[in-house]
């Protein structure tokens, strides 16, 4: 598969450049998807939720009223978990909630993801560039030529590029980032993949580095 390379003004520069069929023409695995996005939104969750149950609760032990010739059922304690603030019946307690995907399955993943994407002509090829200094409305004007202003972006650099970055953080639904940071999730939450020239070739390498 060719694509044309633009430049960020969204005009043909006159290049294309051949994208590896082994990682954006494979038969997509959606079940690797699911296991790798499952398994990045597990990991981000802290699992610091905690309730107090009935032992932990702070309260007379007293007995609240005596046991028979009330005409209500018994109660031995004020820290019941039926009585306003009493104790939780198994509330949630302090885990960890990560995952583990085998690297081959990440991999799979990640190439069934951009497959998806260049399937859907989702994927937009920019030659490399820089910003003077950092400025949002910079970015916008290149978003604005590549047409995808108003979409999910997700502009992918070859290496860090500090002003880009800058100019991009003020952005809800537009975000860059470096080659080694593309993930599985953050592609399938954009509408629109934006690869620079220089990323391109890194993205192939790190995908077909063989698996131990």
């Amino acid at each position: 598969m060719e694509i044309a390379i633009l430049n960020i003004k969204g005009k043909e520069t006159g290049r294309k450049i051949k994208l590896d069929p082994s990682i954006f023409e494979i038969e997509p695995n959606s079940h690797a998807i699911y296991l790798d996005v499952k398994q990045h939104l597990a990991n981000k969750r802290q699992g610091t939720h905690k309730t107090k149950e009935r032992a932990e609760i702070k309260g007379s032990t007293r007995k609240i009223k005596k046991q028979k010739g009330t005409g209500t059922a018994r109660a031995g304690s004020i820290k019941n978990p039926l009585f306003k603030g009493g104790g939780r019946v198994f509330g949630p307690r302090p885990r960890d909630y990560n995952q583990k995907v085998n690297k081959k399955v990440k991999s799979l993943a990640r190439k069934s993801a951009l497959t998806l994407k260049a399937k859907n002509k989702a994927i937009i090829v920019v030659e490399d560039f820089q910003f003077k200094s950092a400025k949002t409305s910079s970015f916008v004007q290149v978003l604005k030529a590549l047409g995808i202003e108003s979409k999910k972006s997700l502009v992918v650099f070859g290496e860090s590029n500090k002003n880009v970055y800058l100019s991009s953080r003020n952005l809800k639904n537009s975000q860059v980032i470096t080659n080694s940071e593309l993930s599985t999730y953050k592609i399938t939450d954009t509408n629109s993949l934006v690869l620079t020239e220089s990323a391109i070739p890194q993205i192939e390498t790190i995908l077909k580095k063989p698996k131990v």
